[in-house]
């Protein structure tokens, strides 16, 4: 294959797509706006599930390193109602299908398979435009800039590539969520540990919730859940912690001490990431030399799927590219045939999961379903 690959975004998505290129022998480039691989933190654990995020690591040849990395004991999950009193509970017996490991440590097995000089930091995307003929040019920041046979989005949710291929602006959910951590958790804050338990622990209300993980070392890291409008935030001072804290406390008035501790006993500043989504179902017509990945194509509010379906788009399209390499229009018209259903279908599912879990039922309405499962109803 003689074209010429750009992939904008060192996320998981993209590393997959450049690690299985790799292993057909097609070179690809990535660009990444961050200055370095631990520019920033890659943010908490990810359950990799066996029918995508596996199933996309063993394209790229990776899961024994994958192994490596998995945390044992976490995909225990608990439901907890606003009391603290434990509704359900699943322990990990080994035999799940969603191990966990940390985000970081997976890029990092993706970017250690990777040819030196794959990965291009510190280039910052301006704008891309068409050229014609199936060409589009890439402007950095610094002025600098790509022409490119193949260009593939894996920005994220604020893709510079989509308008090439859409009009589709991601639009706010409703809801935001705020990241807190306890670290040592079981020397220094023992109520907020046995609440959280060895893995996940839920605690679900219509309009607000806090899951929190298990992750090393001790460290328990929340997601504080809370469906407001984005000016209930802004007036919310996030650089001050104690003054954050308090008023995002303030909204759990009345929540057990041990879980609103998951709030008030973050030992970092918490950190607030509005949720938006894509339409469900988005798509475009076939561009020549242009197309999306993960969130670029798909952004959904969480729902446990975006890393995996993110990594499975690479692995696919890598496959899709190999197995048509004098044929790029073939090569991304099958690997969009596939992406659009599976990730409408995983959209739709995301939000009759989100409703059951935050419904006007819940938690009762959530427990009820976790053990119609277990007894396999």
């Amino acid at each position: 294959m003689t074209t010429d690959v750009t992939i904008i975004g060192a996320g998981l998505g993209g590393l997959t797509l450049a690690r299985v290129l790799h292993l057909h022998g097609i070179p690809a480039t990535v660009y990444e706006a961050e200055p370095s691989p631990t520019a920033r933190s890659q943010g908490g654990m990810l359950d990799i599930h066996d029918y995508n995020g596996q199933l996309a690591l063993q394209a790229a040849d990776l899961m024994d390193e994958f192994r490596s990395l998995i945390l044992e004991g976490r995909q225990a999950m608990r439901i907890l109602d606003r009391d603290g009193a434990v509704l359900f509970e699943e322990p990990d017996d080994g035999t799940g299908g969603r191990p966990e490991v940390q985000r970081g440590e997976l890029r990092q097995i993706l970017l250690d398979s990777l040819p030196a000089g794959t990965v291009r930091w510190g280039h910052k995307v301006s704008s891309t435009r068409a050229l014609g003929e199936g060409r589009h040019e890439v402007t950095f920041a610094d002025g600098s800039t790509r022409d490119t046979s193949l260009l593939v989005g894996a920005d994220g949710a604020w893709s510079r590539v989509r308008p090439l291929l859409s009009t589709a602006i991601p639009e706010y959910t409703g809801k935001s969520v705020v990241h807190t951590y306890l670290f040592d958790a079981d020397t220094r804050h023992p109520a907020a540990a046995k609440a959280v338990g060895g893995g996940s622990m839920l605690a679900p209300t219509p309009t607000r919730e806090i899951f929190a993980h298990r992750e090393q070392g001790g460290t328990l890291h929340a997601y504080v859940g809370l469906t407001e409008p984005q000016e209930w935030f802004a007036a919310i001072d996030f650089t001050d912690s104690g003054v954050a804290t308090a008023r995002i406390a303030q909204a759990f008035d009345g929540w057990a001490p041990e879980l609103t501790a998951l709030i008030t006993d973050t030992d970092t500043t918490p950190v607030l990431r509005p949720l938006y989504a894509l339409p469900i179902g988005h798509r475009w017509d076939r561009v020549p030399g242009v197309t999306l990945l993960g969130d670029a194509a798909h952004l959904t509010a969480p729902s446990g799927e975006g890393a995996n379906l993110a990594m499975l788009d690479g692995a696919e399209l890598g496959e899709a590219l190999a197995t048509h390499p004098d044929d790029l229009d073939a090569a991304l018209t099958a690997y969009e045939q596939v992406m659009f259903p599976r990730s409408a279908e995983a959209a739709v599912e995301g939000a009759e999961r989100d409703e059951l879990m935050f419904g006007e039922g819940t938690p009762h309405s959530l427990v009820d379903a976790f053990t119609a499962h277990e007894r396999g109803q």
